[in-house]
């Protein structure tokens, strides 16, 4: 008797102590992992309805997460969408917002003062390491990755070079790192990536990969496992390369779980854009039925895969309907690891907390694109309604992408109060910016200087 009233006792001693551990777990901190590819179309991903390229583990990440169906990129070319992925803004708030080319090297660099989302991580005491391709200022610029939260930084400072997968160096923070023009560059970085993680596996991190496929040229060491298929060889490589660096992330998913750092880990995958290679587009549909391509407003251009992964956070196998961006995540991020923004800093973002870890489909008031890559063109989705302007002086396109999701149906002239509601959003969300003029004059993207 007396020992069945200890059992009892302890039980109830230890219950509300159980209960508070379990919360604790709850609330812990997530480690987050963001991979980027470049130039991927949705398509490409088995998960997305791909049949000729392997994507097992990209594919697996969705089968034990959350697949979203209507993600958008930060825009369609690769600085600025990289841009709004890292300070939340979109284009039309934003810094960068088109390429910019410098000689001899590097992009239009990131102003001084320029808060990040790796800034929010290392604010709360996270590490932060970023692999692959930067293209927002060279190391000697305000723009440089160790200015803008960055412990670490190992790749491609300038995007233009990261078109050679056999390059003569990369870099290493701010130290050049001469190579021989035979190792290839993806397996480089991927390592380095590998090590860093291991080297932080005992401290929060965030963990960013923008890697640098399945951008052209298109080079891979080995045509595994297409070398025999009846394709271009072009598209034998452009396929090789998506199943080089979907094995290169399945790395990443053992090397978690080797850590025991699964359950303790978000990992996104996305892409910065979607595709604009005529022979993928044909063979792999990689755009899948969707209009448009890279550099333009359309759905192909912008809606790019989106998966998530927190085991015994995010239910897997599920799919999710939110309307949501790259500039999104400094927003979902400070609500996630509870850091919130510094006093001045902005985003137009919101947090899709509830989408991630409630299965939440989230309604927003709209979403802003816009580019300038030889001439000024906008964007924006209010609900279903999309709106598409080709140059400033061209008309709005409307499209119900309820019904007509590869845009193929303008109705702007039998919906006037809808055209003027995006046309208001288009108006009010470009805020002008002298680097980026609003005319379709001049290519702001060929522009050469010193970058200091």
């Amino acid at each position: 008797m007396k020992r069945n009233l200890f059992l009892i006792l302890s039980g109830l001693l230890c219950a509300p102590m159980a209960a508070m551990a379990a919360d604790g777990a709850k609330d812990e901190k997530p480690n987050v992992i963001f991979i980027l590819a470049d130039d991927m179309g949705r398509g490409d991903a088995g998960c997305y309805g791909q049949k000729l390229i392997k994507t097992p583990n990209i594919d697996r990440l969705a089968a034990e997460g959350v697949r979203f169906t209507q993600a958008y990129a930060g825009t369609t070319v690769c600085a600025p969408t990289r841009c709004a992925l890292l300070t939340g803004l979109h284009i039309g708030h934003a810094a960068i917002r088109a390429n910019r080319e410098f000689a001899p090297e590097g992009q239009e660099p990131l102003p001084a003062g320029t808060f990040t989302v790796a800034q929010l991580f290392k604010n709360a005491g996270y590490a932060t390491g970023a692999f692959g391709k930067w293209g927002l200022g060279f190391i000697e610029s305000s723009g440089s990755p160790d200015k803008m939260g960055f412990d670490t930084f190992f790749g491609y400072n300038c995007q233009r070079k990261a078109h050679e997968y056999y390059p003569d160096h990369l870099w290493r923070n701010r130290e050049r790192v001469e190579l021989d023009g035979k190792t290839y560059s993806h397996d480089l970085i991927a390592n380095e990536s590998l090590a860093w993680l291991r080297q932080h596996a005992k401290e929060p991190f965030f963990l960013w990969l923008p890697f640098t496929i399945p951008h052209p040229n298109y080079q891979v060491p080995d045509l595994s496992p297409y070398a025999n298929e009846p394709w271009p060889e072009e598209m034998k490589k452009y396929a090789a390369m998506m199943t080089r660096m979907d094995s290169s992330i399945g790395q990443v998913m053992a090397l978690l779980k080797e850590l025991n750092l699964d359950e303790k880990t978000l990992m996104f995958f996305s892409s910065d854009q979607g595709a604009d290679n005529k022979k993928a587009l044909d063979l792999f549909h990689s755009n899948e039925a969707f209009r448009g391509i890279k550099r333009s407003m359309y759905e192909g251009g912008l809606r790019v895969p989106m998966v998530a992964r927190w085991p015994g956070h995010i239910k897997a196998g599920t799919e999710n309907a939110t309307q949501w961006a790259l500039y999104d995540l400094m927003a979902t991020m400070s609500e996630l690891i509870g850091q919130p923004l510094p006093a001045g800093a902005k985003t137009d973002g919101i947090s899709v907390v509830p989408a991630l870890l409630r299965g939440e489909t989230m309604k927003r008031d709209f979403l802003y694109w816009e580019l300038h890559e030889g001439r000024f063109i906008q964007a924006a989705r209010m609900g279903d309604w999309k709106g598409v302007r080709n140059g400033p002086s061209q008309p709005l396109e409307l499209y119900d992408l309820s019904k007509d999701e590869i845009e193929s149906n303008d109705i702007a002239a039998g919906h006037a109060d809808i055209v003027k509601q995006l046309d208001e959003i288009l108006k009010r969300e470009h805020v002008p910016n002298p680097l980026w003029p609003d005319t379709a004059a001049g290519k702001p993207n060929q522009k050469k200087k010193a970058n200091k």
